[in-house]
């Protein structure tokens, strides 16, 4: 049985110039800007053209484009052949799909058309889910699949925020850096979200929240001192708090080694390699910190492949109708506020 696997990322730009049609299409996303289309297009127009030069620079930091989808290729890759490896009944192949660049789920699906599977599995690489993320690529793929007329049995892992494996690979990351280390200051770092997404039922904080909990029960520590924050925040809205920036100052005046853990992403990208690294630090060094760690993404770590392998062949199969939340569903991971129980 020939099975196909998509895995959804946000994507970045490959060169400066692709910046601004980068950040027009995330701005366009209705997920990002719930307006209709005659307002959202010109408005992700104007926001996109006035925020490029300042991303130009984020990117020249990274050398001129984004790693992120030669990063993902790695994960794809390694998950492949674990798949193939653990399940030697089915055939296994890896496409990704990125949102807001390429390859654009309009290209992907030709390709899998020609691989010609007898089963989709849809495996978002957001382990906590939100309508903004998982459930934006999500719906774009199963629109563009419609349209096509592209009809094929599909499953979807919609989330895996405590997953015994993810949890074991952020266990492994956290440990090789805080090995030894005294006085320190533990901080799980998620991007944000408004506040009123989630009021509006978005479950992505809670779902941070669970894999936090599960990874600080993991490690055991006596008295561990940790803190769950938010980063990136952008606007004039209310965002959920606190933010890492506040927890990063505050932590720096009290002549803590700060170390950071990026929680909600599991590719090194932008937030992590520019903004963890290279702004936050130099935050930190401005208020009095001495010591400064910040652990890696996932990325290729063995259990977080084993997570995904495991989490796609074990799956429960639901369809996805295209909503901002999934269908109500048995939910793999039997959460209770897990957006495939709660919304319908």
């Amino acid at each position: 049985m020939k099975k196909a696997v998509i895995l959804f990322n946000l994507g970045g730009p490959d060169k400066l110039e692709n910046v601004e049609p980068f950040l027009f299409n995330l701005f366009n996303d209705p997920a990002i800007l719930n307006l209709p289309k005659f307002f959202r297009y010109p408005l992700a127009k104007l926001i996109s053209n006035r925020r490029a030069p300042t991303a130009k620079k984020i990117y020249q930091e990274l050398g001129g484009s984004s790693p992120i989808l030669k990063l993902t290729e790695e994960q794809s890759k390694a998950l492949e052949l674990k798949l193939n490896n653990d399940d030697q009944i089915s055939e296994y192949k890896c496409f990704i799909v990125m949102r807001c660049w390429h390859p654009r789920a309009e290209e992907v699906v030709n390709h899998v058309k020609n691989f010609n599977p007898d089963e989709i599995i849809l495996m978002p690489l957001y382990p906590q889910y939100s309508a903004a993320t998982s459930g934006s690529s999500i719906k774009e793929w199963k629109n563009i699949c419609k349209k096509s007329n592209f009809k094929i049995k599909t499953s979807t892992i919609c989330c895996y925020p405590t997953d015994k494996n993810f949890v074991l690979a952020h266990k492994e990351e956290i440990i090789k850096k805080i090995n030894n280390l005294e006085n320190f200051k533990l901080i799980f770092s998620a991007h944000g979200l408004p506040e009123k997404n989630i009021k509006k039922g978005d479950p992505y904080q809670w779902q941070v929240e669970q894999s936090v909990n599960k990874i600080i029960e993991s490690l055991n520590i006596e008295n561990l001192d940790w803190i769950l924050s938010y980063q990136s925040r952008v606007g004039p809205l209310k965002w959920i708090g606190p933010s890492t920036e506040d927890v990063i100052v505050e932590n720096s005046k009290l002549g803590k080694h700060i170390v950071l853990v990026p929680i909600a992403f599991v590719s090194e990208h932008s937030e992590t390699l520019v903004e963890l690294d290279i702004e936050y630090k130099e935050l930190a060094d401005k208020n009095g910190c001495k010591n400064y760690t910040r652990v890696p993404a996932l990325g290729i770590n063995e259990n977080f492949i084993q997570a995904m392998s495991n989490l796609i062949i074990n799956k429960q199969d639901y369809n996805f109708n295209g909503d901002l939340f999934p269908p109500k569903i048995q939910c793999p991971n039997q959460f209770t506020k897990c957006p495939c129980l709660t919304y319908e």
